[in-house]
């Protein structure tokens, strides 16, 4: 009997640890998407050049759609989409909320290069070893990351 119960444990415990980084990786990029949007409202806002402001609306766009392709898999594997953002999206937005002008366009370029090139390894590691879904959602996914990475490269702070 006791046998069978531990069995049954290690049973459980198995396929929760093989369901945990789909999971984890859904709602990582829903919470990144979501801070990705809400970022791209204040760049948008407060870019002190045409050309951050143009990325920041690009942000909002590109990842308002991601999110939505994101959450349908999400749903689709049973996880529910969480609301918030992630805790150094919310740093950083507290730290562009004092910036101005050339200052604020230096560290939009300097935080998106630097979370642009984690999302794009997080991404691409995903595509190779994920699950069929999320390994799909992250290969369609790494194009728009790259855009957003060569656009934050440009930026001139």
């Amino acid at each position: 009997m006791i046998r069978k119960l531990i069995f049954a444990a290690a049973c459980l415990t198995s396929s929760a640890a093989l369901s945990a980084p789909p999971r984890m990786f859904l709602t990582d990029a829903i919470k990144g998407d979501n801070s990705e949007i809400a970022l791209g409202r204040l760049i948008a806002a407060r870019g002190y050049s045409a050309h951050v402001r143009s990325f920041g609306n690009t942000l909002v766009a590109d990842h308002s759609m991601a999110r939505g392709q994101v959450v349908a898999v999400a749903r689709e594997m049973g996880v529910r989409p969480p609301t918030g953002i992630m805790p150094e999206a919310r740093a950083e937005r507290r730290k562009l909320e004092r910036l101005h002008g050339r200052a604020f366009d230096y560290e939009v370029r300097r935080y998106m290069v630097h979370d642009h090139r984690e999302d794009i390894a997080k991404f691409e590691a995903q595509a190779r070893t994920g699950e069929r879904n999320t390994a799909r959602l992250a290969r369609e996914q790494l194009p728009t990351l790259r855009k957003h990475l060569r656009i934050a490269e440009s930026i001139r702070g």
